[in-house]
C-alpha cells in the first residue's frame, strides 16, 4: 500500500480538524462568513443549559465517553450485558473483535434516520432516531445478519457483510412505505464496502494492538480512516485517496486546491469514541483523548442555533433542506467543532474541572448531544433540527 502524501496524512488527522475549523471560526468572529453570524455572548448560556442537562442526566457527574455502547442500553434494557453474556466463553481478544465488529456496523448504519422512522424491539419497546438505529443494529448483529458463518452469528466479516442485500436490510430494520428510512441504500453501499475493505471489521483491533498496549487516540482515529478510506461515496480525492468526509469552503482557499478543505471525519471519529470501551476490555488503554473533536452532527450543531450563539445570515437555512456538501452545511458544521471546544472549556470552569478530569467525550455525552436534542424537541413539533440536510446515510 502507497503512503499517503503529507497532506492527506495532516487532513486525516484530528488537529487538521481543529485547525482548519477554528480558521472559519476566526473568520465568524470577525463577521466575515456569508453564511453565519457567530455571537460569541452566548456561549455562556449555552454552556449553562449544557450543565443544566448533564446534571440532570448525571447528578454525581459519573459520565462516561460518548459513545455507541450507550445507546445499546436504551429503554432500561441491559442488551451490553446480553451480549456481554454471549461472548463470556470467547478469549479476551476474540471478544474484543466482537465487539468491534459489533460496533464499526453499528455506528455505519447511525446516519439520520429520518423523522418519522421507528424500530419496535421484539417483545419490547419502541425507539426512534439514533437509538432505533442502535438496537436495530443490535438486534441483526446478535441474530447473525452480519456473519457468513451460522456456526458464529456473532461477528461481522467480509463475505457476510458483501452479501448483504437492501432487502435483508430493509427487513431488519422494518422498514416499509409507512415506515421509511433516509438513506437506505447508502447504509447498504457503506457496509459491503465494509465488507471490500477488511477482512472483518474486528480487524481493527490487531491493527491497534500492533501498535502496543498504549495507543494515543489520534492513532486509532488514523487506522480507522485509512481502514475504511475506500468505503466513502464520491467524496474529494487527493494523490488518488478517497479523503472521507471533508468538503472544500471558499474562504479557506482558492477552488480545487488542499487548503480550501476542511475535514470532520463524524462517523469515523464517532467510530473511534465507541472503540475505546472494547479495546480497553481487550487490554489495549487509548490516551489522549482530547486530541478527538467534538462531532459536527445536527443536534450538537442545532443545540448552537436554537439557542442562539450561530445565526444563519439567510432565513432560508431554515425552510430549506442542504447537502452535505453545500457550503452553509460546511460552514456550520466547521463553527460547530471550533464552539465545542469553547462550550466544554465552559462547562469545566463552571465545574471547576480539568480537561483530564471532563474530556470533551464526556462534555459531549453529558452534554451537548442531550442538550440539543432537548432544545429541539422544545422548539419544533418532533424535535427536528433547526436546519435540515439531505441525508444520504453516509455522513450523519
Amino acid at each position: 500500500m502507497r503512503e499517503p502524501s503529507s497532506t492527506v496524512a495532516y487532513l486525516r488527522s484530528p488537529r487538521a480538524i481543529r485547525e482548519r475549523c477554528r480558521a472559519l471560526l476566526e473568520l465568524g468572529t470577525a463577521g466575515l462568513l456569508k453564511h453565519f453570524r457567530v455571537d460569541m455572548d452566548r456561549v455562556p448560556a449555552v454552556a449553562d443549559y449544557v450543565l443544566a442537562v448533564t446534571r440532570e442526566a448525571y447528578p454525581t457527574l459519573d459520565i462516561p465517553v460518548h459513545s455507541r455502547w450507550g445507546h445499546f442500553d436504551v429503554g432500561g434494557v441491559r442488551r451490553n450485558a446480553e451480549l456481554d453474556a454471549r461472548l463470556a466463553s470467547l478469549p479476551r481478544a476474540e471478544r474484543a473483535r466482537a465487539k468491534l465488529d459489533l460496533a464499526v456496523t453499528s455506528v455505519l448504519l447511525d446516519a439520520g434516520s429520518g423523522p418519522t422512522w421507528k424500530y419496535v424491539e421484539p417483545g419490547g419497546g419502541t425507539y426512534a432516531r439514533s437509538e432505533g438505529l442502535a438496537v436495530a443494529s443490535f438486534r441483526m448483529f446478535l441474530a447473525g445478519a452480519f456473519s457468513s458463518d451460522p456456526g458464529q452469528p456473532l461477528r461481522a466479516d467480509a463475505e457476510g457483510l458483501q452479501r448483504l442485500t437492501l432487502e435483508s436490510l430493509a427487513r431488519g430494520f422494518q422498514v416499509t412505505e409507512a415506515n421509511p428510512l433516509a438513506g437506505l441504500e447508502g447504509r447498504l453501499a457503506l457496509l459491503q464496502g465494509l465488507g471490500r475493505a477488511l477482512p472483518r471489521p474486528g480487524a481493527l483491533y490487531d491493527q491497534v494492538a500492533a501498535w502496543g498496549p498504549r495507543v494515543p487516540a489520534a492513532e486509532v482515529l488514523g487506522r480507522v480512516l485509512e481502514s475504511l478510506g475506500p468505503i466513502w461515496p464520491g467524496r474529494v480525492t487527493l494523490d488518488g485517496v478517497n479523503l472521507g468526509d471533508v468538503w472544500p469552503h471558499s474562504m479557506m482557499g482558492r477552488e480545487g486546491s488542499p487548503e480550501s478543505l476542511v475535514p470532520f471525519h463524524k462517523l469515523s471519529q464517532w467510530l473511534t469514541y465507541s472503540l475505546l470501551e472494547p479495546l480497553e476490555e481487550g487490554g489495549i488503554t487509548v490516551t489522549d483523548l482530547d486530541a478527538l473533536t467534538g462531532l459536527p452532527e445536527y443536534r450538537n450543531g442545532g443545540l448552537l442555533v436554537d439557542l442562539g450563539l450561530l445565526v444563519p445570515r439567510d432565513a432560508r437555512l431554515l425552510t430549506e433542506a442542504y447537502a452535505p456538501g453545500s457550503e452553509p452545511i460546511v460552514e456550520w458544521r466547521a463553527l460547530t467543532v471550533a464552539l465545542l471546544d469553547e462550550v466544554a472549556k465552559r462547562v469545566r470552569e463552571r465545574l471547576g474541572m480539568t480537561a483530564e478530569q471532563l474530556p470533551l467525550a464526556k462534555v459531549l455525552q453529558g452534554g451537548t448531544w442531550s442538550a440539543g436534542r432537548k432544545i429541539a424537541a422544545e422548539k419544533r413539533p418532533g424535535g427536528t433540527p433547526p436546519i435540515r440536510i439531505e441525508s444520504d446515510g453516509t455522513v450523519f
